[in-house]
């Protein structure tokens, strides 16, 4: 949902910074690579330390060059497939940072083992959902259905709720801490039931393939037995 309609909206925001990169000489391969350092190094310096908040603003600067750089691409007329594989995967890398940062945190000064191992859950699983659908778009299968928490929402969810959870720390506010364990707790969820969601649609539409490739080939056999024994009575 978020990835439909934010998306676009960011997009238009965004386009006449993509322009003016454009002029300077920038190219999309390096906004990106300089977007998901970006979020890597907020999410693995600040996170682990538990300052969420200066870690999210820093992320947030960056987050946005997922979008830059492809409307960099397109402007310029250079969308390649080498583009779209290189940004595909140094997002998965950034996700990792995220969760992994705040893996960390609970791993070290948070000392909570029980929210530790969900941040693993969300980072595995965010893996996962992606992969469902590039896996099942490889054998010829439309995967035509999104899940309730794509990797938008996941961002959007966990970033939000790490920022203001950090006003705890930072600021002193209390008690906001407690909106992280929601956000992580809401994505592990949300990501299960999406990975389950692709999975029933990969199967539904892999038996539907199936089908129609068996009944294609008994076409043909039916088509080339009737053939044969048109010949037979001719000769």
């Amino acid at each position: 949902m978020l990835n439909k309609y934010a998306r676009a909206f960011f997009t238009r925001v965004l386009t006449p910074f993509a322009a003016l990169l454009l002029r300077l000489g920038v190219s999309p391969d390096t906004v990106t690579l300089i977007g998901t350092g970006g979020v890597m190094a907020g999410a693995l310096v600040f996170f682990p330390r538990g300052e969420f908040f200066w870690g999210t603003v820093v992320i947030t600067l960056f987050v946005f060059s997922d979008l830059v750089d492809g409307t960099m691409a397109r402007q310029s007329g250079r969308s390649s497939r080498w583009g779209a594989f290189l940004d595909s995967t140094l997002d998965r890398i950034a996700d990792a940072a995220v969760f992994g940062g705040i893996a960390l945190w609970y791993a070290g000064g948070g000392a909570d083992p029980v929210l530790c191992a969900v941040a693993i859950f969300c980072l595995a699983s965010g893996q996962v959902v992606s992969y469902t659908k590039a896996r099942g778009e490889s054998i010829g299968l439309p995967v035509n259905v999104n899940g309730l928490v794509e990797r938008a929402e996941r961002l959007v969810i966990t970033l939000v709720c790490a920022g203001l959870a950090g006003f705890e720390t930072t600021f002193g506010v209390p008690h906001i801490g407690i909106l992280l364990p929601v956000a992580l707790w809401a994505v592990a969820v949300g990501s299960l039931v999406t990975i389950l969601q692709r999975m029933v649609t990969v199967r539904r539409e892999a038996a539907e393939a199936d089908a129609a490739a068996a009944e294609g080939g008994a076409s043909e056999g039916n088509g080339a037995g009737t053939t044969g024994r048109g010949s037979e009575a001719s000769s």
